[in-house]
């Protein structure tokens, strides 16, 4: 089988075959990680840095679960990438929210411990193929890049969304294209180990933008179904078409308990993958140049980007007459996440102020589509003063008098 040190333990495959079913049920486990995420986080009010201790928990829980098995379980293997999916979404909406670090910066520093995860692997085990999970550290190194490629593709998702400014529907394109350009790659004869992590890599994005356009209101170019309702979906379908696994074992790839170990990946025609080397090396370099040039043209800009010296004007209201036709529950909701941010800001914490705000962002577009057709003149009352607030609070050298008043504003429109 291999390597210069002995496995702790041999197992029979830790991990299903990859057959089309993988794919189906990795890009479901995406989508969840980022509507489940967000579900928790706002519409539950338990807040970001709460909801990423409550995940690495359940993490460790159901990783031990998973070690432990002898073999591969469905089940257990699914509901793990799916824990996976939303802590290392969580970890890096903690990077970017809570601590200020730029999409840019996130990027590049998840891709640097890819590289060094997978370097450290290969050293030790002289493989990276996922048929070849077989023995605990093997196992070990594999969940840990699982973990880092959710990370590094929640990052580069939202990365692309920020610099050009698409909607939830355009931005499923670019990651579906480049899984295509991956597969074709494969097919030609590529790295059969590299096209697999890169098409994992990129599944990330792809059902992290599939779950916004699900979830965001049709007024931001979305289907207007909600997190919550986006989350049960995909976790039903996620479900059903594990319970379908483990009834055919159609991705099983142990026959009988007989171990099927797959020694390490040797190139079979080494010229042609250097050839496919060179197409996904052109691929990257055309993408660089789509993304360059949807940066360059005229799109929203992030609200931490944009001025926020002074508020923009919004109309007087009489107590009570914004959210006169709203739900109360949904109308506390929203005032208890605003006081949360005032709180914030008063305490001199600017990092979680910004995460507070997010939670707001995220919490009045989700309601949008149920708030806006009952009384579409209070919606646009608050949602201008929404934007005040994400302005004055995300701004890059943000005025204290500016994020009390508008935030006071908010509150005193709420009350």
């Amino acid at each position: 089988m291999r390597s210069g040190a002995a496995p702790a333990r041999t197992l029979v495959s830790k991990v299903p075959d990859i057959t089309v079913w993988f794919w189906v049920i990795k890009i479901l486990c995406t989508t969840v990680g980022e509507s489940v995420a967000d579900w928790i986080n706002m519409a539950l009010g338990v807040g970001l840095n709460a909801t990423a201790a409550i995940f690495t928990v359940i993490l460790a829980v159901v990783l031990l679960v998973q070690l432990r098995l002898p073999r591969y379980v469905p089940f257990v293997y699914w509901s793990t990438v799916v824990v996976l999916s939303v802590t290392g979404t969580l970890y890096t909406d903690i990077l970017t929210d809570n601590q200020g670090v730029p999409l840019a910066v996130s990027t590049a520093l998840f891709a640097a411990i890819l590289a060094v995860v997978f370097g450290v692997w290969f050293a030790r085990e002289r493989t990276l193929s996922i048929h070849s999970i077989v023995n605990l550290p093997r196992e070990l190194f594999y969940w840990l890049a699982i973990l880092v490629t959710f990370a590094l593709g929640t990052a580069a998702g939202d990365w692309t969304l920020d610099i050009t400014g698409w909607d939830p529907g355009t931005s499923v394109l670019l990651p579906a294209g480049l899984i295509v350009a991956v597969v074709v790659g494969w097919r030609l004869g590529a790295n059969a180990v590299l096209s697999f992590w890169l098409a994992y890599i990129l599944t990330r994005p792809l059902g992290a933008n599939l779950g916004d356009w699900f979830a965001q209101p049709a007024s931001d170019h979305g289907l207007g179904v909600g997190t919550a309702v986006t989350s049960v979906i995909f976790l039903v379908a996620i479900v059903v078409t594990t319970a379908y696994l483990t009834i055919t074992r159609r991705d099983v790839i142990d026959v009988e308990g007989v171990t099927r170990v797959q020694a390490p990946s040797v190139s079979t025609d080494p010229r042609r993958e250097r050839v496919m080397l060179g197409y996904f090396g052109a691929v990257a370099v055309a993408t660089g140049v789509l993304l360059a040039w949807a940066a360059a043209q005229p799109h929203a800009a992030p609200a931490s980007e944009e001025e926020t010296s002074a508020s923009a004007a919004v109309p007087e209201l009489a107590p009570g007459e914004a959210i006169k036709n709203f739900p109360p529950e949904q109308v506390s909701q929203i005032r208890m996440v605003v006081a949360d941010t005032l709180a914030k800001v008063q305490a001199g914490a600017p990092g979680d102020a910004v995460s507070s705000a997010t939670d707001l962002e995220k919490l009045w577009d989700r309601d949008q589509s149920t708030l806006q057709p009952l009384d579409d003149a209070g919606w646009t009352a608050l949602d201008d003063r929404i934007d005040n607030v994400l302005k004055a609070v995300r701004a890059s050298a943000p005025d204290s008098g500016t994020e009390v008043s508008t935030l006071t504003d908010l509150l005193d429109a709420l009350r």
